[in-house]
């Protein structure tokens, strides 16, 4: 069982057992307390564990798997705040102090474990009143808020700001390199047209150039065809593969397989 409250891009989340781990794709800068128990984040790397009253910079990131348990005998609970490109733009304007050269050099890309310094500290004793779902803040509150927790990362390093203050235009990555790496993810179209570095239009614009299905039926079919050659060389059970490849449910996958190979995916795993 898990809860989460929004507030102006400021999420309170609540996690009740050990099962929730989840695809975390984060779109924009962002910062996570723990308020108690722990969280591992896992980005296909490396593994970082974040205990109570622990803090780390999130970046940009297709996919971060995200762990929430329980520890010390108390439920996870934590504070994510999300850094948008707007908000991003708005503060530069702001604290023109931070304006920093040219050729100033970037943190490494990566979740990075933030020092305990007391900004820090200050910060998040403030929003724990807001983890009672009947304490609403307002708007304007945690507006303050976002700027606090950015100035807390700009104190702690100055390479934030090159690295957050960057609002050229991503490269266009080849889409199907993307895809072919990630088609076990359920990605909208807008999230594969913001991870690829295009707009929407320009995403199904350049789509068409390489391929004549639809981008959810090119998926479907990658998909497939991944399954069936786990099956066929490996000799794989159907349950083994049509999560690890992407379905949601058995069901689904053996109707789709069979539309496209002619036969159920049980003649192939048998």
């Amino acid at each position: 069982m898990k809860m989460i409250f929004n507030y102006n891009n400021i999420f309170f989340s609540f996690f009740y057992d050990d099962t929730s781990g989840c695809i975390h794709r984060s779109r924009e800068y962002a910062m996570n307390y723990v308020y108690s128990g722990e969280m591992l984040l896992d980005n296909g790397k490396e593994q970082i564990h974040v205990g109570k009253g622990e803090c780390v910079f999130i970046p940009r990131d297709h996919h971060i798997t995200m762990y929430k348990r329980t520890a010390g005998g108390e439920r996870y609970c934590g504070i994510f705040l999300m850094f948008t490109r707007s908000f991003l733009k708005e503060m530069y304007t702001k604290f023109k102090q931070y304006k920093t050269p040219e050729h100033t050099p970037k943190l490494a890309s990566g979740v990075i474990k933030l020092p305990q310094t007391a900004e820090l500290a200050s910060l998040f004793a403030s929003m724990v009143p807001y983890f009672d779902p009947n304490v609403k803040p307002q708007d304007d509150l945690m507006q303050l808020k976002l700027q606090e927790g950015l100035l807390a990362l700009l104190h702690i390093d100055k390479r934030f700001a090159p690295m957050l203050f960057d609002f050229n235009e991503p490269w266009k990555i080849d889409i199907l390199d993307f895809m072919n790496q990630n088609y076990m993810y359920e990605f909208s179209m807008e999230e594969l047209a913001h991870y690829t570095g295009r707009s929407l239009a320009t995403f199904k614009r350049d789509f068409k150039k390489v391929s004549d299905l639809t981008p959810e039926k090119w998926l479907i079919r990658k998909r497939l065809e991944v399954a069936y050659d786990l099956m066929k060389q490996g000799g794989r059970k159907i349950a083994d593969v049509y999560t690890e490849v992407g379905f949601k449910n058995q069901s689904h996958f053996s109707t789709a397989f069979k539309k496209l190979y002619g036969i159920p995916p049980t003649s192939i795993s048998t």
